[in-house]
């Protein structure tokens, strides 16, 4: 009896620690729509016919986004949250209150040997991707940012700010920096869909990238080869993927441009979702810094794909924002959440150190 007793807690042992070990993925895709409230997701299903890639989450919370010394926090400190697990003061980058560099998600999995990848519809030294990567007491320090990526061994970067990197204050040549580093530089996304492995450093604007549709299929196909190339990581990545005019669409009041920047990210989202579904080892992760422009649908027609949009502000809000999450470890990203829960649960999740 005694025997038999021990037998069936030696197999629920160890089921238990297979379904534990399950539930921990070996890659990270985290999604940031910037500026993306309830209101922009709800207003972009309605008019794509009631439907939306990021519905395929299950798991679903929500975000608070004040910062250290705001209630109304702005991407600065809301990415530097995201990122580092610190709430900081509005308008830093990377770093805590006291002006002191933390380290982020992206730095600490790049430590741990797993590849690291940065894709986003700006440039990418602008103020979401820099608190991935970069140290500054100020969101605006494009030229300092750009140095910051040549501190580091992120794998894949990909975006606008080539003018950040090459035509500078101080005369240095990043360009030149990142190819002596092994970096394969691309200055289109033709090039950029040539290369499925090494290290890449797609510089794809001058600035800012045009705002859709100008800009085509940047972002998802962008995003497809980065996670490409980070597969080969036996280790595993960590990439973080942003829909960075949302935000701008918020900031102007433009519905129909708010509904184009997320229907592009949600087609970004239905590839990651993809790749995802059929890798089984991928934990998905969408949310946002802030809510921007105090979007209200105050009317609609579903049939007809309408809606009627008021807007309460010209800048961020305070309002907590949507998260959604697919894949092992999707559980743990469920209710309300701080801003700054995210790093600790990922980095659980992925076992860093």
């Amino acid at each position: 009896m005694l025997k038999r007793i021990s037998t069936l807690l030696l197999v629920t042992l160890i089921l238990f620690g297979s379904l534990s070990a399950a539930k921990r993925p070996k890659n990270v895709i985290f999604l940031i729509g910037d500026g993306m409230g309830m209101a922009h997701i709800y207003a972009t299903m309605v008019t794509n016919g009631n439907k939306l890639e990021l519905e395929r989450c299950k798991h679903v919370g929500y975000s608070k986004t004040y910062c250290a010394n705001r209630f109304v926090t702005d991407s600065g400190a809301g990415g530097t949250a995201l990122a580092t697990g610190v709430k900081t003061r509005y308008g830093m980058i990377g770093m805590n209150p006291d002006s002191v560099a933390v380290e982020s998600i992206l730095e600490q999995s790049d430590r741990n040997g797993l590849a690291t990848g940065i894709v986003v519809s700006c440039a990418v030294t602008y103020v979401t991707p820099a608190t991935f990567i970069a140290h500054q007491i100020n969101r605006k320090m494009y030229e300092e940012a750009a140095a910051d990526y040549l501190k580091t061994d992120i794998d894949v970067f990909i975006g606008g700010g080539r003018k950040y990197f090459e035509s500078r204050k101080d005369g240095r040549n990043l360009i030149q920096e990142l190819k002596d580093k092994q970096y394969q530089v691309a200055f289109d996304l033709d090039e950029v869909k040539k290369i499925n492995s090494g290290k890449l450093a797609g510089l794809i604007h001058e600035d800012q990238p045009p705002a859709m549709p100008e800009r085509g299929d940047l972002l998802p196909d962008a995003t497809m080869v980065a996670i490409d190339i980070l597969d080969n990581n036996k280790k595993g990545f960590f990439l973080m993927v942003e829909g960075s005019q949302i935000d701008w669409g918020g900031h102007s009041n433009d519905i129909d441009m708010i509904v184009r920047e997320m229907l592009d990210f949600d087609k970004t989202i239905g590839k990651v979702l993809d790749f995802a579904e059929k890798d089984g080892n991928t934990l998905v992760v969408i949310t946002a810094d802030h809510e921007c422009g105090g979007l209200t649908l105050v009317n609609g027609n579903m049939n007809e794909g309408k809606v009627k949009a008021h807007f309460s502000s010209k800048g961020h809000t305070g309002i907590p924002v949507p998260v959604f999450a697919f894949g092992p470890g999707a559980e743990e990203f469920t209710g309300f959440m701080e801003n700054i829960d995210f790093k600790g649960k990922i980095e659980k999740l992925l076992k860093l150190k």
